[in-house]
């Protein structure tokens, strides 16, 4: 017997659901608003949630990541009034099991939870695979260990992997987890810096060339394709690839052959590909920069990775981590960090995402060098200065938004006059976005700023402290030390989270 959550606002559709899934002998729950089937789904252990995109409260495809990431990872099935295709891509990227339109017949309603839960039966079945190998890769929020998942599905084959995500992301890390948790782990790892191949260099770093192909090749050079053999052939921002040189790598890509400029025969090499890229290639590849053959070979398989600020619960650990590294590096004792310094890493955006975040320790460590505690005017300047602007702003706005109030309330500027012969001038109501605007839609399940904050913080508080009792293995003067709290604000710290440690 399963679970499953309806969360329509067409009660007669809820129904007949209901009715039928339950002679099918699974339980089923049905909410007819968006907020309270969010809250039933968080709270409980469903296995199949059908989901409306037209909600009174909201649209179901804003709720579908949230959905996703319940403890019990439901499968959700979309359902829709009116068929929209941007709407079916954005639901299968966000992890819907399937995207049905409404109305459809009964058969077609259940075939997607008769396979969801084929489906999860079989996964459920499947033994616990080894641990994967992570060297350098830090995190345990949802969003980084769906990354793994997807990791760990990879590195189970030998088909071609594209690695997506903003700079600073860590995809090249992805890539080498791709290869030291497959087969071809020991063998060679060969990275192309794509950026840096030019026309008539191309061939000669890419294939190699035979001594005597032109002027100055006094000796033979074994190309990085060949060099790859047996191993992964890594193509780094794959994207910067002009046009003809991707024409030339396809054919190689196809059929692993290749010719060494200068030389008579062709060459094999047995090579798994796995790319990275910060660009959008779909966009790219619809706007003639790039092949579409080329792409089709290279996403055999997608990894996307998110950028810091969609991971923030990880913050603490990475902060941890490479202070830990730096530390060691320089031959430094281990440093604390403040809780305000903790504060403004959770609440910085890092644009630069990990990669920023690592600079921003690195440059802490140094300016740090005798102090034993972390702070925040060890922050890079321009860090310090933008969390400063940034302060302003919102002050600044939130004095306006008061004072606006205010003026309105109490008739201030608000009630002006007019002379006699004036044209009446009205203000108009800020009017909603017409359906092809692209304003941001408002989520009525919004938490407040402070709440939203305060949650953050909270976790971080506790993973902080995990890391910490680690850390100073469970001794009370060293996690004081390495902390730069009292014992009474760390005791207190303790007795919130519920965490003991020795005296």
């Amino acid at each position: 017997m399963a679970k499953i959550l309806v969360i329509d606002d067409d009660s007669m559709l809820c129904e007949m659901l209901t009715r039928k899934f339950r002679l099918m002998e699974h339980e089923v729950v049905c909410s007819l608003c968006l907020n309270d089937g969010m809250k039933v789904a968080l709270e409980g252990a469903f296995d199949v949630v059908y989901l409306d995109v037209r909600l009174p409260d909201g649209n179901g495809l804003e709720a579908l990541p949230t959905i996703r990431e319940a403890s019990s990872a439901p499968e959700v099935v979309i359902m829709t009034g009116k068929g929209d295709p941007d709407g079916a891509e954005l639901a299968m990227k966000n992890g819907a099991w399937d995207y049905i339109e409404k109305p459809s017949s009964m058969n077609m309603m259940i075939l997607p939870l008769v396979r969801a839960l084929q489906y999860r039966e079989a996964k459920m079945q499947v033994k616990p695979v080894v641990a994967l190998k992570r060297e350098g890769i830090v995190g345990s929020s949802q969003k980084m260990q769906t990354c793994l998942d997807a990791v760990a599905q990879a590195a189970a084959s030998d088909v071609n992997a594209l690695v997506s995500g903003a700079s600073g992301t860590g995809k090249e890390l992805i890539a080498w987890a791709i290869h030291n948790n497959s087969a071809r782990a020991g063998q060679n790892f060969v990275v192309v810096d794509c950026a840096s191949l030019t026309e008539t260099l191309v061939e000669s770093v890419l294939f190699g060339h035979v001594r005597g192909a032109y002027t100055g090749a006094d000796k033979a050079h074994e190309g990085l394709i060949r060099q790859a053999n047996g191993g992964t052939l890594f193509l780094d921002e794959v994207g910067e690839l002009t046009f003809s040189i991707q024409k030339s790598f396809l054919r190689v890509l196809q059929e692993h052959r290749f010719r060494p400029l200068g030389s008579k025969v062709e060459v094999t090499s047995d090579f798994r590909l796995v790319a990275a890229t910060n660009r959008d290639l779909g966009r790219m590849v619809k706007d003639g920069n790039f092949r579409g053959d080329l792409l089709y070979r290279l996403q055999a398989f997608s990894v996307e990775m998110p950028v810091l600020r969609e991971r923030q619960e990880d913050i603490p650990e990475l902060s941890l981590h490479y202070m830990m590294k730096f530390c060691e590096r320089y031959g430094m004792e281990i440093k604390g960090l403040s809780p305000e310094l903790f504060e403004m890493l959770m609440t910085y955006e890092w644009p630069g995402n990990v990669r920023e975040l690592v600079q921003a320790i690195d440059r802490m460590i140094a300016a740090a060098r005798y102090d034993s505690v972390l702070v925040p005017k060890h922050l890079p300047m321009r860090i310090r200065v933008h969390m400063a602007r940034a302060s302003m702003t919102r002050d600044d706005k939130y004095k306006q938004e008061i004072s606006g109030e205010e003026t309105t309330k109490h008739g201030g500027p608000a009630q002006m006059t007019r002379r006699k012969d004036d044209p009446v001038k009205t203000v108009p109501e800020r009017e909603a976005p017409a359906q092809g605007d692209s304003a941001p839609p408002v989520d009525i399940n919004l938490p407040k700023w402070q709440d939203f904050r305060d949650d953050i913080l909270t976790q971080g508080e506790k993973k902080y402290l995990q890391h910490l009792l680690a850390l100073s293995g469970d001794n009370l003067k060293k996690a004081c030390e390495i902390s730069g709290m009292s014992r009474s604000r760390l005791y207190e710290l303790l007795k919130k989270y519920q965490l003991t440690i020795s005296a």
